[in-house]
């Protein structure tokens, strides 16, 4: 009985007190639950998991509802529709960009001024307290390029000495205005 209780005091005083005698322990413990756990589980299906592919190709879309994707075809050209005797969207552009690009130098209520007859009352509020020294380029390099989205609002884009003016130009009910102001540099 001698030796039970020494290897139990030599347990209990040495190896449990000791960082390695706790880990041992501990994975021991946890191999035990896992090991009970396969145990009592049984034997593994073979068709369960993720391995088992479908014999055909899962569909969430009605095959017969026509085509919806990116590679049909493109949707017919859309004209903006502008009134006679008013600004096309290319011209309110264009007079946005330099008006926009006069900014530099002059006070934030001139520059809001030269803003106000081409914005949208969204975009002149948006516009409230800006600062015109903030404007990061100082000249046109080229046209503007526009892209009609429907026959009321346009997205036009103005190449300039140190990047690029994305304007929305919208049309609701009257002339064209630009609704909204983005920056993208080279």
């Amino acid at each position: 009985m001698r030796p039970v209780r020494r290897a139990l005091e030599f347990l209990f005083t040495r190896v449990l007190r000791s960082r390695l005698g706790v880990a041992l322990v501990i994975a021991v413990l946890i191999f035990g639950v896992i090991g009970a756990a396969r145990l009592v589980s049984g034997p593994a299906d073979a068709g369960s998991g993720v391995a088992v592919r479908p014999t055909q190709p899962i569909s969430t879309a009605d095959p017969e509802a026509g085509e919806d994707g990116v590679l049909s075809s493109p949707p017919a050209a859309v004209a903006p529709r502008t009134r006679p005797g008013e600004a096309t969207p290319e011209q309110v552009a264009a007079r946005f960009a330099i008006a926009w690009l006069t900014g530099p130098g002059s006070t934030g209520d001139a520059w809001q001024a030269r803003l106000r007859p081409l914005s949208s009352p969204a975009l002149e509020e948006k516009m409230t307290g800006a600062d015109p020294e903030t404007v990061p380029a100082r000249r046109t390099t080229g046209p503007p390029t526009l892209r009609p989205r429907t026959e009321s609002f346009v997205e036009a884009s103005i190449p300039l000495d140190h990047g690029t003016l994305r304007l929305d130009l919208i049309a609701a009910d009257g002339p064209w205005l630009v609704d909204a102001v983005d920056w993208e540099r080279p």
